[in-house]
C-alpha cells in the first residue's frame, strides 16, 4: 500500500511539475528585457525588470493606433468572459426548464437536436456567423463578440440533468401555493441551482476568456482587442532592426492566466459540488 501511495504521489508531483514549470519559466523570463531574452532565450533567473515590465504592459498605450493598453485588453476579456458565461447560463437554464417541465410532444427530439450541435464547433460555423454579424453591423462591438456564442448544448445538458433530479413534490407544492411557471423558476429552481450555476460559470468563463479565433475575426478596432489577441499582436512587430517585446508578451501571458485561475480557486468547492449534484 505504501508503495502504491508513493507511486500515486510521484505521478501527481510529475503532473504538477509539467503544468507549473512552463508558468514559472514564463514569469521569470518576463522579468528580463527583450534584448536579453532575444540573445539568451528563456530564463529561470530573476531579471530585475518586473515592476517596469508589468507597469508598461498595463498602462503604456501602444498598438498600431497608439491607444490600446494592457488594462483595456483585460477589461475587454472580462466583458467577453462574463457576458459569455452569464448569457450561456441564462439561455441554458431556460432551454432546460422548457424541456423538463413543459412536457410537449417533441421535447425530447428538440433536446437531442440541441445536443447534436456539440458536433458543430465554432470553427465549422464561423463564416456564416461572421456574415450575419457583419450584415447587422455588429463587428467591432461587444454584442457581436458575445451573442453568436451564447447557445450552449453543454449547459443545457447539465441543467436538464439537474432539473430532472428535483423532486416532483416541489412542483406540486408550488402549484398548490399558486405559483406560476415563472415564479416556480425564479423562486425555486434558480436558488436550488446555485452550485450548478457556479460550475457552469467557471467552465464558460474560462472558455470565453481564452477565445482567440472569434475575437480575431470580429474585431479590427484595437479598442475591442482581447488580452489573448494582444499577446499575438506584440509578436508581430518585427520591423527592420526592432525585435518583439518578448518580455511584455510573457507578462501579458501571465496576466491572462490570473483571472481564470482565481475564479477556479475561489469557486472550487461549488464547481465540484455542482458537477456531482447533476448525477444525483
Amino acid at each position: 500500500m505504501n508503495r502504491i501511495r508513493l507511486f500515486d504521489h510521484l505521478v501527481l508531483m510529475l503532473g504538477v511539475f509539467v503544468m507549473v514549470a512552463p508558468v514559472v519559466v514564463a514569469f521569470m523570463t518576463s522579468t528580463h528585457d527583450a534584448a536579453d531574452i532575444h540573445r539568451n532565450g528563456l530564463s529561470l533567473t530573476w531579471g530585475g525588470n518586473f515592476a517596469e515590465t508589468y507597469n508598461t504592459v498595463l498602462t503604456r498605450k501602444g498598438g498600431f493606433t497608439g491607444e490600446i493598453t494592457g488594462a483595456r485588453m483585460i477589461w475587454n476579456s472580462l466583458i467577453l468572459g462574463v457576458g459569455f458565461a452569464a448569457g450561456k447560463i441564462v439561455l441554458s437554464m431556460l432551454a432546460a426548464y422548457a424541456i423538463v417541465y413543459f412536457r410537449f410532444r417533441l421535447g425530447t427530439l428538440f433536446f437531442w437536436m440541441i445536443f447534436t450541435t456539440l458536433l458543430l464547433p465554432l470553427e465549422v460555423r464561423i463564416v456564416p456567423s461572421y456574415e450575419v454579424m457583419n450584415k447587422l453591423s455588429l463587428t467591432n462591438t461587444y454584442t457581436g463578440l458575445i451573442v453568436p456564442l451564447l447557445a450552449s448544448a453543454t449547459g443545457t445538458f447539465f441543467f436538464r440533468q439537474f432539473f430532472k433530479s428535483v423532486p416532483e413534490e416541489l412542483l406540486e407544492a408550488a402549484r398548490i401555493d399558486g405559483a406560476g411557471p415563472f415564479k416556480f423558476f425564479i423562486d425555486v429552481l434558480v436558488p436550488l441551482s446555485r452550485t450548478m450555476i457556479a460550475a457552469i460559470f467557471i467552465i464558460m468563463f474560462v472558455y470565453g476568456w481564452n477565445q482567440y479565433l472569434w475575437p480575431t475575426l470580429m474585431t479590427t478596432d484595437e479598442r475591442f482587442f482581447t488580452l489573448v489577441r494582444g499577446i499575438k499582436q506584440i509578436l508581430l512587430v518585427w520591423v527592420g532592426s526592432n525585435i518583439p517585446d518578448y518580455n511584455e508578451a510573457f507578462a501579458l501571458a501571465i496576466l491572462a492566466m490570473l483571472p481564470p485561475v482565481m475564479i477556479v480557486l475561489i469557486f472550487q468547492r461549488w464547481f465540484i459540488k455542482g458537477l456531482t449534484e447533476s448525477d444525483k
